[in-house]
């Protein structure tokens, strides 16, 4: 990451000698990514081994980036199979087992063993390409015989089935391999289940099961893995080349420099507003999350740099953690990257990418918009200090260095030209490795090169083992037909109020934010979304709701479970950093991702919820964002307690209450919603015009 490859930043140099001592200043970015990142850590290879992989590696980007302009004449499933062939054994050879060697050192200490793979890795790695690559010889030969597979089919089909979910433990854990066997058993065994009863179905034996894995469209060569490898992998060598070449410590550096406050009299600069650190935070970690495209990661690399700052500013350690992990995933949620389920999202409502872009536009100003309000809040309720950073000038810096905001600005430009996204980024790509000869320091040399192109590819697999495992799960719903027995299950619970549209569909949209949520805590936010897209969403959409609000409902929820309590691995790696209590991290986490969690509910109750998309004429969109963002800064009044001094219980809950009807997007309710929360600010107002001063945690007047 930019920050762990440039410690000696003016940053770093600014805060050392004013930090109380005892605290690291520099902590182990990779060993945190390692132990709380979704992803499992990969190995740290060394010697040949690494050379080859890297090798590997490299060249499989290249080959991407080239099919992109001469796609291969056989079509996707060829390329598909190949990518697979490609990517499993280096799956094996890249992530470790979990269950790790010992030895000992000459003091008799247990220590791990050297990190490169060992025989039993070899053999993996050795045997998944033998079973990858088998369709690719007599390839058309192998598509004819989908309806009646040959024992040799069978075989290699299963023996490929058990090295994808081995892959997928590998990367991410138990949890998505375990559900993939629960629709396995699914499949075989449904068809014993009571005639009776939904989820039944007719049955189905191991040779009918294994063709829809391995041989059809939509099992592991399904839609998720061509996104994985087409557009994911291509975003994921663009940000290497956009990291390599110095756009991570511009970023952070820059929205550093813009934090520094105004010239004095004297001429010297004054420490900036005491909100200042935690909006700089909140700029670096969007801008940040453009290369890192990882809530977690961009939580951690950015904390190993503000964390410093916010302590300084008298931030709590649990505060500090909260705005960290907030930051970090609101870059996933925000375009132009948006998370890796967006391009599913594209490819399954059969739209473009820019289309979903647009999508996501408003729903993240009004992210921001709470992360502020409750940056300001915090600030004045912990009497957080001004802080002043000896940073250059950020105009200085701009014009030195601003050109790494332009191939973010092509893709865009690129897409609204027609040209598809895949294209576009590679364009991007290309125009961002001329710009690092700009750079001295990070002109990218052959070597870098390789590095960046390895990184890149490296970077999706375990998106990759992910998406092919999570083709089982389809391969089933699609097979067996659950996604709609489910879907009606879903909205036969939810009929339990009765009759009425309205609270039948607020029933099950909560259902759904539920089940999503929870599955996001087992799996990582790919995985949640296309097993969610595939059950969830034909429920709501079953009861009205257009599929593009149902698609984008899903996946914010998907994306929310980095944040979302007992687990919220985005906050508990910022807390690592912090030193902050685990929980009251979390918490202090959803307190400023609220809006997030509830505007997503805007998208599906009403027809006037698709404005908050982006879809429907100006005025309407226009009204609607508005009246959110007065809901919005309702629910910062509601969690931080604040109006303009502390606010009793009374005036939260009226916030609140005033903030759920604002999002329903209705008129009565919008109106009731303005006039509750005008009845609590007025209480505030009145309240505090009667009443003494109350000292803040500082022992100031507030």
């Amino acid at each position: 990451m930019a920050t762990a490859d440039h410690p000696d930043s003016a940053q770093d140099a600014a805060q050392r000698g004013s930090d109380p001592p005892g605290v690291a200043e520099n902590p182990d970015v990779e060993q945190i990514l390692a132990e709380y990142d979704e992803e499992r850590p990969a190995r740290r290879l060394s010697g040949p081994v690494a050379l080859g992989v890297t090798v590997v590696c490299g060249l499989l980007s290249v080959v991407v980036l080239y099919l992109v302009f001469e796609p291969l004449a056989k079509g996707t499933q060829y390329f598909l199979t190949l990518f697979l062939a490609v990517t499993l054994p280096l799956t094996f050879l890249s992530y470790r087992s979990g269950f790790r060697r010992r030895t000992r050192t000459g003091n008799g200490e247990a220590t791990a063993a050297h990190d490169n793979p060992g025989w039993l890795d070899w053999a993996l790695a050795a045997v998944s390409l033998a079973a990858a690559a088998y369709p690719l010889v007599g390839f058309d030969g192998f598509l004819e015989r989908r309806q009646t597979p040959t024992t040799l089919d069978l075989v290699v089909g299963l023996i490929l089935t058990l090295l994808v979910l081995e892959a997928c433990r590998r990367t991410t854990g138990w949890w998505l391999p375990a559900i993939c066997l629960a629709f396995f058993a699914y499949a075989y065994y449904g068809g014993y289940l009571p005639v009776d009863w939904s989820l039944a179905h007719v049955g189905f034996n191991i040779d009918e099961i294994v063709p829809q894995f391995f041989m059809g469209t939509s099992g592991f060569y399904g839609t998720p893995l061509s996104v994985a490898a087409t557009y994911i992998v291509l975003f994921t060598i663009y940000g290497a080349v956009l990291d390599m070449s110095g756009a991570g410590k511009f970023f952070i550096d820059l929205s550093f420099a813009l934090m520094r406050g105004k010239k004095t009299a004297s001429g010297t600069r004054g420490p900036g507003s005491r909100t200042a650190p935690g909006r700089t935070v909140t700029l670096a970690g969007f801008l940040l999350g453009t290369v890192s495209g990882s809530g977690t990661a961009t939580a951690v690399s950015l904390g190993s740099v503000a964390w410093p700052i916010l302590r300084r500013a008298g931030y709590p350690k649990e505060q500090a953690g909260g705005v960290l992990a907030a930051a970090g995933i609101g870059a996933i949620l925000s375009p132009p990257t948006l998370g890796a389920a967006a391009f599913i999202i594209a490819e399954l409502l059969r739209t473009s990418y820019l289309t979903v872009l647009v999508y996501a536009i408003i729903p993240t100003i009004l992210y921001y918009v709470g992360i502020i309000l409750a940056i300001e809040i915090d600030a004045r309720k912990q009497g957080a200090r001004p802080v002043e950073i000896a940073s250059g000038s950020p105009w200085r810096l701009f014009r030195r260095f601003g050109y790494h905001f332009l191939s973010l600005f092509l893709i865009v430009i690129f897409m609204a030209l027609d040209i598809p996204p895949f294209k576009a980024v590679v364009f991007a790509t290309i125009l961002q490795f001329v710009f690092s000869f700009l750079d001295p320091a990070h002109r990218m040399t052959p070597k870098r090169l390789l590095e960046a192109l390895a990184a890149g590819t490296r970077s999706v697999l375990p998106v990759a083992a992910v998406c092919a495992a999570a083709g089982i799960i389809v391969a089933v719903v699609t097979l067996t037909g659950l996604g709609l027995n489910l879907a009606s299950i879903i909205v036969d619970a939810a009929s339990v109020v009765g009759d009425n549209p309205v609270l039948v569909l607020l029933l099950t949209a909560l259902f759904a934010a539920v089940a999503v949520a929870v599955l996001g805590l087992a799996v990582p936010v790919t995985a949640s979304f296309i097993i969610a897209s595939v059950i969830i969403t034909p429920a709501l959409v079953e009861l009205g709701v257009s599929r593009p609000e149902a698609y984008m409902f899903v996946f914010y929820y998907a994306v929310l479970s980095e944040v979302s309590p007992p687990t919220a691995l985005a906050a508990v790696a910022a807390a690592a950093i912090t030193g902050g209590n685990p929980m009251r991290t979390m918490w202090a986490t959803w307190k400023y991702a609220l809006p997030a969690f509830l505007v997503p509910f805007a998208f599906v109750l009403t027809d006037n919820g698709s404005f908050l998309l982006a879809q429907g004429p100006l005025v309407g969109i226009a009204w609607a964002t508005l009246v959110s963002v007065v809901a919005v800064a309702a629910l910062a009044v509601a969690t931080g307690g604040w109006i303009v001094g502390p606010a009793h219980a009374a005036e939260r809950v009226l916030a609140f209450a005033a903030a759920l009807l604002l999002l329903y997007l209705k008129p009565l309710t919008i109106g009731l919603g303005v006039l509750l929360l005008v009845v609590a600010v007025a209480t505030h107002l009145a309240r505090r015009r009667f009443a003494s001063p109350v000292p803040n945690s500082r022992g100031n007047p507030l």
